[in-house]
């Protein structure tokens, strides 16, 4: 694709500016054996972003790896969450210091130069472990795979739910004989649900947990519902935005109405009211074990298909190879037996909330049994993800760009109609705007599958 070639200042600019350059200075937590010192024969560093439950949970399983595998030496580091991670995951693949083993999301790979700053999977390597394409959602499988090679191998989906307090509903006659909340199909069944809700729910409390201030919940509830809609981005050359403004709009209006309805305090906690009596709040999977901690008697769902269509906005943590030259030998080797492993031996990872990428572990008793977990595993099927270019992926350009005036919407600063031809104004200059990586624009850059 003649890219050219990376330096230095591509990187930090990419990554957001020299401020960030100075972080480069923080520490990165390792955990376990310490693989320099033990007496196994190969060696694997493995960089991620996982702290708190899924920081426990992860070193759990590097930890079974480790009892199975002891001529494999596991060095595991643990680096601050967000560009941080980024910047020091590309500035290791350009100085060829890089770990054999790291994590991304999955929606940043497009924009991670692969080929240049990541190395494809060897497919076959993989399936002598285990780990086959077609034991993954092919959506999701088809989201790690550039130019015809796979450069991220998913470890799970991380999605938006609908919490829901079973005792609330239940006073409301909103539970079905399942237990579990009543279907809704449009916006006006579900405002109807926030009506009655509201009718039997302790007073002084909101009614929902919308995050109506916080640019990245905003944005992810917006790409769930305008993948509802029907809503496209971009053609498939990345050569023409198809944003619909129309649709974006009805979008952005109703999540205003929770506002203007009176079913939101803008700025109140989400998750502690919810704890304390709130009837409904929007959250990522990954509030599960708090929830689940409080001893609550909840549910989770999917986002409701208020308009029609099944769809809820998921990520994907992802292994990755970043760029080692000469990359190859028993590292490499042990650095896919490592992935295959984890990926394989996700029930520990399912405990924090996260659905795993590996589709027999979801038709086991084990996870069947996990609750409410076994609730919404069929947002595998129903994934509302952002387009796969340079600028999107979690906190990536596109969040960043675009969630703020989702907030505006919301929060009735500004009007959704005239918000939705910003939106559109915004992906016209991404779309014709070069990838600081590699130099390149989203049609010049290799997204197809």
């Amino acid at each position: 694709m003649g890219r050219p070639d990376l330096n230095r200042r591509q990187l930090l600019a990419a990554a957001g500016g020299l401020a960030v350059a100075g972080s480069f200075g923080f520490a990165a937590l390792g955990s376990g054996a310490d693989a320099l010192a033990s007496g196994a024969d190969t060696r694997v560093r493995y960089w991620n972003l996982f702290s708190g439950g899924d920081g426990a949970n992860m070193i759990a399983m590097l930890d079974a790896f480790r009892k199975e595998h002891p001529d494999i030496a596991v060095k595991d580091s643990t680096l601050q969450w967000g560009n941080p991670f980024y910047t020091k995951l590309a500035m290791a693949a350009a100085g060829n210091r890089a770990p054999e083993l790291g994590v991304m999301h999955v929606g940043r790979v497009a924009g991670f130069s692969p080929g240049r700053l990541l190395d494809p999977w060897d497919v076959d390597l993989l399936a002598e472990y285990g780990v086959r394409q077609e034991d993954f959602n092919p959506a999701l499988w088809g989201r790690g795979v550039i130019d015809g090679k796979l450069y991220a191998l998913p470890l799970d989906i991380h999605v938006q739910l609908c919490f829901y307090r079973k005792d609330v509903l239940k006073k409301a006659d909103l539970l079905g004989e399942d237990g579990r909340m009543i279907p809704v199909t449009s916006t006006d069944e579900w405002f109807d649900v926030l009506k009655r809700a509201k009718a039997v729910q302790k007073k002084g409390l909101q009614t929902i947990g919308l995050w109506t201030n916080d640019q990245n919940f905003q944005w992810w509830f917006f790409v769930a519902f305008y993948t509802q809609l029907g809503g496209q981005w971009f053609n498939d050359d990345n050569t023409e935005v198809l944003f619909d403004a129309d649709k974006a709009t009805q979008v952005l209006e109703f999540l205003r109405q929770h506002v203007t309805d009176g079913y939101v305090i803008p700025g109140a906690p989400t998750g502690e009211q919810f704890i304390n009596g709130a009837p409904f709040t929007w959250e990522g999977n990954w509030s599960v074990p708090v929830f689940s901690g409080a001893q609550l008697d909840y549910g989770a769902t999917p986002l409701p298909a208020v308009f029609g269509k099944q769809a809820t906005h998921a990520e994907s943590h992802a292994f990755v190879l970043p760029h080692q030259a000469g990359r190859g030998g028993a590292t490499n080797e042990a650095a896919h037996q490592l992935a295959a492993y984890v990926v394989q031996h996700a029930q520990q990872w399912a405990a924090g909330g996260h659905i795993p990428a590996y589709t027999p572990t979801l038709a086991t008793d084990a996870y069947r049994e996990l609750t409410p977990q076994n609730e919404y595993v069929s947002a595998m099927d129903h994934q509302a993800t952002e387009p796969k270019v340079w600028f999107a992926g979690s906190t990536g350009v596109l969040a960043q760009d675009l969630g703020p005036v989702v907030v505006s919407s919301t929060m009735g600063s500004a009007k959704p109609d005239a918000v939705a031809r910003r939106m559109k104004d915004r992906l016209t200059k991404l779309l014709a705007s070069k990838n600081p990586m590699d130099g390149s624009t989203a049609a010049q850059g290799g997204a197809a599958a």
